[in-house]
């Protein structure tokens, strides 16, 4: 245990140092949960089970290290949120202080902000925010920040201490790729067939370097990732079939697929899912984000234009990501899975261009793909060969 607990303490280090470069005298507001899990420690010879907060244990690594750094450090712990749950008060309030950092260190999910979503922030561009986390982050850009929805101590002690010199490099070369491309065909082996419109979109990486104001992302750290064009439900957007066999994020948590979830995809949104126990949970993950949509624009919650909204994006093909983080591992917890090497990702609902608003974004992860880049002029560009990367 004392092994284990030392390597949390030299990976919260490297993101306080190396990641997001805390200075001293800044304020960083961490956000956690208390929640008991199960973990087995082995120990030489024996191997033992106990039961630990392990997503508080590593914000408490993360606090040690940020007042190392001569940081003025907050903490606040709410129960764990899952995809429908509302942020606590206390929590949106500490955030309104607008720390120049923050790290969402949970269980599962931050928490929406349900103020903002009947009265969204707007910066100064126009733009219109539904949460005041992406508004300081996104809008406002005085803030940066690391989030880890379902982080284990498993997980924060093998993924974090990469290399992200290397990672900032590959990051940066898939997205010099990107520059005039128009659209993006996903093939695999379990049967994805998809056409994805991007152009005029721009990529975003989750690379490791969170030292700016306006810049965050996940810990793990390791993706490219790109919002679709918004479909019309007709002959616009995505088109095709996802057939997702790694793992799919639902509200319960992550679900690892044993039996894989078919998606069929028109105009930008999903028309039908079909599969076995997973299909059911996503279906029902999605339904409930339908219902609730129109509940809260029957209570005033939303206008009913943006009910409707809400509505239909629900069923929204939200983002396509790359994994490119080479320490980790299909787990069953979407925040590494999504990262691992030879795989993509598509999301269900939210896309990253806040331009499809939905109460939910669901990660599914796809083996093995074949990714081709289409441009302008109709060349193309292969920059995954059954996962392989090829750039």
């Amino acid at each position: 245990m004392k092994e284990l607990l030392e390597k949390i303490n030299q990976s919260a280090r490297k993101i306080v140092n190396d990641v997001c470069k805390i200075r001293s005298e800044e304020r960083v507001l961490i956000i956690t949960n208390r929640v008991l899990e199960e973990l087995s420690i082995s120990d030489k010879a024996t191997a033992k089970t106990t039961i630990l907060p392990q997503v508080e244990i590593i914000a408490q690594a993360l606090y040690d290290e940020c007042e190392n750094a001569g940081a003025k450090v907050s903490m606040v712990t709410q129960p764990a949120k899952h995809s429908m749950d509302s942020a606590d008060e206390t929590v949106l309030a500490a955030l309104k202080t607008e720390p120049d950092v923050c790290f969402s260190i949970s269980h599962h999910m931050l928490g929406k902000d349900a103020n903002g979503i009947s009265h969204p922030y707007v910066d100064d561009e126009g733009n219109s925010y539904d949460h005041i986390f992406d508004y300081l982050l996104y809008g406002k850009k005085t803030m940066r920040s690391a989030w880890t929805p379902g982080i284990t101590l498993d997980m924060f002690e093998r993924t974090v201490a990469i290399d992200y010199h290397e990672l900032q490099q590959r990051c940066a070369t898939l997205c010099k790729l990107y520059k005039n491309v128009v659209q993006v065909e996903v093939k695999a082996p379990a049967g994805t067939d998809l056409v994805i419109p991007v152009e005029g979109r721009q990529p975003l990486a989750d690379d490791g370097d969170f030292s700016k104001p306006g810049t965050g992302g996940n810990i793990p750290a390791g993706e490219v990732f790109i919002s679709p064009v918004v479909g019309n439900g007709k002959d616009k957007g995505c088109s095709g079939r996802i057939v997702f066999d790694g793992s799919m994020s639902v509200n319960s948590g992550c679900v690892a697929i044993n039996d894989p979830i078919i998606v069929d995809v028109t105009g930008g949104f999903i028309t039908n899912i079909s599969g076995g126990y997973e299909a059911q949970k996503l279906l029902e993950t999605i339904t409930e984000a339908e219902q609730e949509a129109l509940a809260m624009g029957k209570d005033g919650r939303l206008s009913q234009e943006d009910s409707q909204l809400y509505y239909r994006n629900a069923r929204n093909i939200g983002e396509l990501g790359i994994g490119l983080n080479p320490a980790a591992k299909i787990t069953g917890n979407m925040l590494e899975d999504e990262k691992v090497f030879k795989t993509c990702h598509i999301a269900i609902g939210e896309n990253y261009d806040n331009d499809a608003n939905a109460l939910i974004h669901l990660d599914g992860v796809i083996k093995n793909p074949m990714i081709d880049f289409i441009y302008q002029d109709a060349s193309r560009r292969r920059v995954l060969d059954n996962g392989v990367i090829q750039f």
